[in-house]
């Protein structure tokens, strides 16, 4: 059994769930025991709003880290404010200017369309059950489940996310429980058993055994 002393301090901006998700996962899963207590003062945090986090997302399909980084830092400024009513407004030769291709420009409308005229039930989404945000967001051209899955964790931040599709996870899961050997849904669904309620925190910290950086989304 871990002591007490072997559970990190966090900050005042992590989930309030996080310190008892800790503790359930050192005592429930042999690696998360290990894990756990090398990250100290880190945990998942918020950022941004709904709509912002979702743009991000879109534009940083299928490119690199920096790549997506340059392109928002030219996107956010063709609006007065990054919000869907402004979004709207801008032309095409602007956004294709910044850097966005035809499809991200497409999706961008697209989500800024469900947005405004209220196809997305933000305001409920507090009291509505995981699948159905999913639900909701992946209806938006551009969003698929693994986005859908990133955004409750990293922006709704629901504790009991399992992003099965999600690279860092099954590499993560494959390093630390399989030496390495590639692992299948299913065998990522048995180990994740013993972490319910919190899959999201143990997938976070999954991830951190691959790259000790938080991540951002």
């Amino acid at each position: 059994m871990a002591s007490p002393a072997a559970l990190p301090a966090f900050g005042a901006d992590a989930p309030l769930y996080w310190a008892d998700a800790c503790r359930h996962l050192m005592k429930r899963d042999r690696v998360m025991k290990k894990l756990i207590p090398k990250h100290s003062g880190v945990s998942l945090q918020s950022r941004g709003d709904a709509f912002v986090t979702l743009a991000r997302s879109i534009v940083g399909q299928q490119v690199s880290v920096k790549s997506a980084q340059l392109v928002w830092d030219r996107f956010v400024v063709l609006p007065k404010k990054m919000v869907p009513a402004q979004v709207l407004k801008l032309k095409v030769d602007d956004m294709r200017g910044a850097g966005l291709s035809a499809r991200k420009v497409e999706y961008l409308v697209d989500l800024a369309l469900n947005f405004a005229n209220n196809q997305v039930h933000v305001d409920a989404w507090a009291e509505m059950e995981d699948e159905a945000i999913i639900a909701e967001l992946i209806a938006i051209r551009g969003i698929g489940r693994w986005t859908a899955e990133m955004f409750l964790i990293f922006h709704l931040m629901r504790p009991n996310v399992l992003p099965l599709d999600d690279n860092g996870l099954q590499n993560g899961i494959s390093r630390c429980y399989f030496s390495g050997e590639p692992v299948s849904r299913s065998e990522i669904r048995e180990i994740a058993a013993s972490w319910a309620p919190y899959s999201s925190v143990a997938t976070w910290y999954i991830w951190r055994s691959l790259d000790p950086a938080p991540v951002a989304y």
